[in-house]
């Protein structure tokens, strides 16, 4: 006989427990627990017969190479943060904040991957079938292989998928669906995990492409159990600004790819558009170049990208100075102007201090210290950089400028961008360069002297 029992669940993190606690010990959110009943069932380990499904195991040389089972989105910034497109078989998870435009860029990639001639089924829980028929209007998008079905049951949604023999499923969102196994109620961590078991089943034995769109908590987070992301073979989050338009498509996790992929988007009245020269639209284009202002060389994947960061600094009447980070680590910016206190001697105790990276990009890697630290110094004693210099580095508590990676690549970007002057490490690059003045220092305070017009003391 089956036992039924109750247990309570944390919504954000998973953790089971018997009875019910305020507290989460896992992850320490308060009131996150759910009682949810539980079946288990008797297992007689005596009973148990040698298992035989029919398959076999492959020489490591006779499986096929996943590039011969990949396909295009007919998106390219969508394949290259896939790696190279979708993988047949595979399930793929998208998040991102409400209203970023995810239904829209899998509605574009569903009508390009439907017109090459594979069948598509776009399973929506949230929205109407009319709904998705109003959003492919206003994206000019038709298709006679791409099917929408508008359910909540993981069954029905199984049904279609053999009625419609579609290979690639479209399931918006993974916390609106459920399955009836399941006496929870939907988007708990129980039903989102068993949905998940059950739409990777399809994926691996049906060799069905899975996309599936999760949805975030407040803190940017993907809804559902930790596990989620553990399940799936690719994690991408799409983000940005809903107030601007520009997206960003970054890749978390893809065990047939490369991680930390980014895919650039611009949102437009008939959908999203491919950013082709990413670069470009991330500098400044006035023709008044002020003080603070820096050009820096980041890696995002495979990608080089040249951007912008501004730095404002100005005297404070209170006893403790403003430090505020917008697109650079908070912790890193303080880093970094100890050093510009201890090694340069710019006295900051009394000045408050704002570094913005332009376009909403956040730039994590420390190849952009020596930009920030330069942006800092230059905008306190008012030097104006020159808008053709690149800055690329990374500082050591010492004040030295540390070697980074990549460095050929990004200062390939630099000059196909026109710019005529970069600032390295010291023998980071044995390459030459036609028209890019290559300048080495060794410390921070070689190369503010370096990028500045004239010779800059700092007292």
């Amino acid at each position: 006989m089956a036992k039924i029992r109750t247990k309570w669940i944390c919504q954000n993190c998973g953790y089971e427990t018997p009875k019910s606690l305020g507290k989460c010990p896992d992850c320490g959110t308060w009131a996150s627990f759910v009682e949810e009943i539980a079946v288990e069932e008797n297992r007689n380990n005596s009973n148990k017969v040698f298992f035989d499904d029919g398959s076999e195991a492959k020489k490591l040389d006779d499986v096929e190479s996943v590039d011969k089972i990949r396909f295009s989105t007919g998106l390219k910034e969508f394949d290259r943060v896939l790696g190279g497109g979708l993988v047949e078989g595979s399930l793929v998870l998208l998040s991102g904040d409400p209203g970023i435009g995810k239904s829209t860029l899998l509605l574009q990639a569903g009508v390009n991957i439907a017109n090459s001639g594979k069948k598509v089924l776009y399973a929506t829980a949230e929205e109407s079938a009319s709904q998705i028929k109003l959003r492919a209007e206003r994206l000019e998008c038709k298709s006679d292989n791409l099917f929408v079905f508008s359910h909540t049951n993981l069954d029905a949604i199984k049904n279609q998928i053999e009625k419609t023999n579609a290979k690639i499923l479209i399931a918006d969102s993974i916390q609106a669906i459920f399955t009836p196994d399941i006496t929870s109620s939907q988007g708990s961590v129980s039903q989102i995990r068993e949905c998940t078991n059950i739409l990777m089943d399809i994926a691996k034995k049906q060799n069905i492409t899975v996309i599936v769109v999760g949805h975030v908590t407040k803190d940017g987070t993907i809804a559902g159990p930790k596990v989620l992301e553990h399940m799936v073979d690719a994690v991408l989050y799409f983000e940005g600004d809903k107030y601007k338009s520009y997206r960003l498509l970054r890749g978390i996790k893809n065990r047939f790819g490369n991680t930390n992929e980014v895919g650039i988007f611009n949102m437009m009245d008939k959908g999203l558009e491919e950013v082709v020269n990413p670069s470009e639209i991330f500098l400044n284009q006035s023709t008044e170049k002020m003080s603070g202002s820096v050009i820096i060389a980041t890696n995002e994947g495979t990608r080089a990208l040249l951007l912008e960061i501004q730095a404002l600094t100005g005297t404070t009447s209170y006893a403790a100075p403003r430090r505020v980070s917008n697109g650079t680590d908070f912790n890193r910016l303080l880093q970094i102007i100890a050093i510009l206190e201890k090694r340069i001697g710019l006295n900051l105790s009394k000045q408050d201090v704002y570094v913005n990276v332009i376009g909403g990009i956040n730039v994590d890697e420390p190849a952009a210290d020596l930009g920030v630290a330069l942006a800092v110094a230059t905008c306190v004693r008012d030097v104006v950089i020159s808008d053709s210099t690149v800055i690329i580095g990374e500082l050591g508590l010492s004040g030295e400028v540390r070697p980074v990676c990549d460095i050929e690549k990004r200062l390939n970007e630099a000059e196909k961008l026109g710019l005529k002057k970069a600032i390295i490490p010291k023998n980071c690059n044995s390459k030459k360069y036609k028209n890019l003045d290559i300048i080495e220092v060794e410390r921070l305070i070689d190369a503010i002297t370096a990028c500045c017009k004239s010779k800059v003391v700092m007292q």
